[in-house]
């Protein structure tokens, strides 16, 4: 047994289930390893240690003060309205989809016609409270020695995460960043955003999976997947030939009211958990290939 697998924050449904999947990625080694993850809320803290919530990619655009309050008071009044949507245990993640697909592209002209400056990203991501969950960076660093690909899978702003990765982690060559790109003019004008909308409850339906990404590492057919929606969960859905598929979530709000879904979804749920402890010791389990004791 992974002693942080017995933390207070760790929820299991079904624990013999997932030591099983945790004893077969162990055995694969890091050779057959592949990680995807969300960022905002996984990768990154939903609270600080003071107890202030901490920023996601979106929210890190909304608070600067590049951008007028007006355009502040909007998207805030969005959030409140389809936030609630999104978490509703009550509807279907089909019922929820148009309603984020509106959310989105509300929130998208609403940054287009307020002035946004590719200028301003840097700022923006120095002011914000972006803050990577404790161990973050161990696990970045690893997955990158052993060569192990990350998959980052994110309905944020893809221009925010690489300048929060570059700046307060590490971006490296084994990472691939899939999120909503802003689309600027030659005079560093946002006039709109690439390719096809990425929202929470969509990543299955984005062209990663289309394209030859999970068919370059079938090989790799054992999964550590990381996220805090039930949207996540769809995120590895290309890699058809996984054997093993370890679905680790981060319950970070309304916790009474979710838990039940979470507990359904995800093998491993860590409940108001800012750090990566568990995912870290089950990937230097992984990495290690010796030194630890399969469950």
């Amino acid at each position: 047994m992974l002693p942080e697998l017995s933390k207070e924050t760790v929820r299991m449904k079904d624990r013999q289930r997932t030591e099983e999947i945790i004893k077969n990625l162990l055995n694969g080694g890091s050779e057959r390893l592949q990680v995807v993850s969300d960022f905002d809320m996984t990768l990154t803290k939903f609270r600080d240690k003071d107890g202030s919530l901490c920023d996601s990619s979106y929210r890190a655009i909304e608070m600067s003060p590049l951008l007028p309050e007006d355009y502040r008071m909007t998207v805030a009044k969005l959030k409140e309205h389809y936030y609630a949507i999104e978490i509703d245990p009550h509807m279907s993640i089909e019922e929820k989809t148009p309603h984020m697909v509106i959310w989105y592209t509300e929130a998208h002209d609403h940054l287009i016609k307020c002035g946004m400056r590719k200028q301003w990203i840097s700022q923006m991501v120095k002011d914000s409270r972006i803050v990577f969950r404790d161990g973050c960076n161990w696990m970045f660093e690893c997955l990158s020695e052993y060569k192990v690909p990350l998959l980052i899978f994110s309905a944020g702003v893809g221009d925010i995460l690489i300048e929060a990765l570059q700046c307060r982690a590490v971006l490296s060559d084994n990472m691939k960043v899939v999120s909503n790109y802003m689309d600027f003019n030659q005079d560093g004008l946002l006039v709109g955003f690439q390719g096809e909308l990425v929202h929470v409850f969509n990543k299955n339906e984005n062209a990663i999976h289309d394209s030859n990404y999970f068919g370059a590492l079938a090989h790799r057919d054992n999964i550590i997947l990381m996220g805090d929606s039930l949207g996540d969960l769809r995120m590895a859905e290309g890699a058809a030939a996984c054997s093993n598929v370890l679905r680790i979530g981060f319950l970070n709000d309304k916790v009474d009211q979710r838990m039940p879904s979470y507990l359904d979804a995800f093998d491993i749920v860590l409940v108001n958990d800012e750090t990566m402890d568990v995912p870290n010791a089950i990937v230097r389990c992984i990495t290690a290939n010796s030194s630890c004791v399969a469950v």
